[in-house]
């Protein structure tokens, strides 16, 4: 099938406008329109992961961290990132990153991370406030001879959808009121006359419109209406508050630190991690943060945890979750995110039953136990 039959999916898993404004999320190389049979899924794009995906004529290498982060002045065969991308582009692989969008999602590596520590309705630490809104509502003053005409047409060009596969369509609210306006003498009214004051029944009809509709939908609503000037109004909707980064809450009964400690190493298939305060401290409250999340510390001593779990700290990160009594542990960054491949490529393969989606066996988190 082709990679544009898949994006979409990918999306959804991950949709790109909750990725956090300095990341490089979404298709970085390829062509929508190639052909894919195989998919690998990897956290890091290294010399051994792409080896394996061309013995295993991989046509998707879905990177978790984006290959392409900074500016890339050159694509040349050799050493290092380029040469990596150059041999990919040689082999017609495509390349996908969710990366932060992933963190954001629910049902992503966070949710996935909160359900290991057995965190009871999670919550993000911190809401996704940048995301721009998904859907809108779209206000606009009809006369009532016109209202079916007009709300027909912008039913017909994608308004009022609610719900997965269209459950619910040509969704509105209308009220009954009284537009008043008066005709200035270069105006070309549909109703009265240059220099008349007018009062006309009007109904006010709301709807709601997908981003990427409403364009059409405003277009559609201005050529069915016969005002020359339509008064309309456009609020973006806010949006899912489950979306964000890292997850907290409470845990269903209070435990040991070091029970959430030998869970997290069996999920995760580490031997070890790194301790911060007590393993004997008991914990009622806990926090996920995927990867790297100094930008989560004031956040998780805030809403009062007993327990952190995220990839890396900086030290003085460190310090600051010892000093308030915090019991955390660092897992190292990419084994605090390894664990979602699975689940994606098996998301993938009951989606797609043509396309064989995997996780790479060479990928690895670059510290090991000495």
């Amino acid at each position: 099938m082709k990679l544009v039959e898949i994006l979409p999916f990918l999306q959804k898993i991950a949709p790109l406008e909750l990725a956090e404004d300095w990341d490089n999320v979404g298709l970085l190389t390829g062509d929508p329109e190639q052909k894919i049979k195989n998919v690998i899924l990897t956290i890091d794009l290294t010399t051994e992961v792409l080896e394996e995906a061309k013995q295993k004529k991989v046509d998707l290498i879905l990177a978790y961290h984006p290959p392409i982060f900074s500016a890339i002045k050159r694509v040349l065969p050799g050493r290092g990132t380029s040469p990596l991308l150059y041999d990919v582009i040689r082999n017609g692989m495509a390349i996908y990153s969710m990366h932060t969008a992933l963190d954001m999602a629910e049902g992503g590596i966070n949710d996935l991370l909160a359900g290991i520590i057995g965190i009871v309705e999670p919550k993000p630490l911190a809401k996704a406030a940048h995301v721009e809104s998904s859907y809108y509502k779209v206000v606009v003053f009809v006369p009532v001879n016109e209202f079916e005409t007009v709300s027909e047409a912008m039913f017909g060009a994608g308004a009022g959808v609610i719900g997965e596969n269209a459950k619910y369509t040509k969704c509105s609210y209308r009220v009954d009121g009284t537009g008043t306006f008066n005709c200035g003498l270069a105006s070309k009214p549909s109703i009265g006359k240059p220099g008349s004051f007018e009062e006309v029944n009007e109904y006010r009809l709301e709807t709601i419109v997908p981003k990427d509709r409403l364009n059409e939908v405003l277009g559609a609503m201005e050529a069915a209406h016969s005002y020359e000037e339509v008064a309309y109004d456009v609020y973006p909707l806010i949006q899912n508050a489950s979306h964000g980064l890292g997850r907290f809450g409470e845990l269903a009964k209070p435990v040991k630190a070091a029970e959430l400690i030998t869970e997290v190493k069996r999920q995760l298939k580490i031997e070890s991690v790194g301790l911060i305060g007590s393993a004997t401290a008991k914990v009622t409250k806990a926090a996920v943060g995927a990867g790297s999340c100094g930008c989560l510390i004031g956040d998780v001593i805030a809403t009062g945890c007993d327990f952190f779990m995220t990839g890396e700290l900086k030290h003085h990160d460190a310090l600051q979750l010892q000093a308030a009594g915090v019991t955390t542990i660092c897992t190292s960054h990419s084994n605090s995110e390894r664990i979602i491949l699975k689940r994606i490529a098996r998301q993938i393969k009951e989606e797609f039953k043509q396309l064989d989606a995997f996780v790479s066996t060479k990928d690895k988190d670059p510290f090991r136990q000495v």
